[in-house]
């Protein structure tokens, strides 16, 4: 199996890469012609071969780079990796979250009786489901949440921002700025999508000093060590059926 996972920046490809390849020297990237981006590839668990993508920030670079990159290789899976924000209380800081639905929060309209999101004004999804064993697999083995991850492309600062997002998704556990961006560009090809965050702040008001950034990005770390043998079984699985 081969699998596309991609990032915004090279600390996310660095500790996904040390999860997968624990007894690697630090990753050195060596940029390949890709646009928003480049291309790390680390094959060292029987049966998977992962391409670690960094794409940019937002879900516009993340599309375009993962789009290019589906045109240059064949792959089983795509993955949408990296931190973000948690919602509270049920995604603190330091913690894992696996998406069980790949959500486009605000690319609609804004309309008098409220917002609209793009499907129900009739252009597009809005929404991409990951497979739900899978994501279900990911979850259990990271010991991570498994909950909605909303794709925004402004980060929230705002306690009423954070509690406008609360009131139209609910189950929520993390928004980040790239997911959607890498599932459509995975579902233009038909290949399925599984997003995970690890959480470095709370969705709310904008606070630097709270922020745990190498937490964050140690917890993505152990979280790709427990979740290569569950794409190495999943895939397997796939391919028998």
């Amino acid at each position: 199996m081969r699998a596309l996972i991609v990032t915004a920046v090279a600390a996310e490809a660095d500790s996904v890469a040390a999860g997968l390849t624990p007894h690697a020297d630090p990753v050195t990237p060596e940029p390949r012609a890709l646009p928003g981006g480049y291309l790390l590839s680390r094959r060292d668990l029987p049966g998977l071969a992962a391409d670690v993508l960094v794409g940019g920030v937002g879900p516009a670079a993340a599309a375009a780079a993962t789009a290019t990159a589906l045109a240059l290789a064949d792959y089983s899976l795509v993955v949408s990796a990296g931190i973000g924000g948690g919602f509270r209380p049920a995604a603190p800081v330091g913690s894992l979250v696996v998406a069980d639905a790949v959500v486009a929060a605000d690319l609609g309209a804004e309309t008098p009786d409220g917002f609209l999101d793009v499907q129900q004004l009739g252009f597009g999804h809005s929404v991409h489901l990951p497979p739900a064993e899978l994501a279900a697999r990911a979850a259990e083995a990271t010991g991570a949440l498994l909950a909605p991850v909303l794709t925004v492309s402004t980060v929230t600062g705002t306690a009423d921002r954070a509690a406008l997002l609360a009131v139209r998704h609910p189950l929520a556990g993390a928004e980040a700025m790239e997911g959607f961006g890498v599932a459509e560009a995975a579902a233009a090809h038909g290949l399925p999508v599984l997003e995970i965050r690890a959480v470095s702040n709370a969705v709310g008001p904008r606070d630097r000093d709270a922020w745990r950034i190498g937490d964050a990005l140690a917890a993505l770390t152990a979280g790709f060590r427990a979740l290569g043998p569950v794409l190495v079984h999943w895939g397997e699985h796939r391919h028998e059926s």
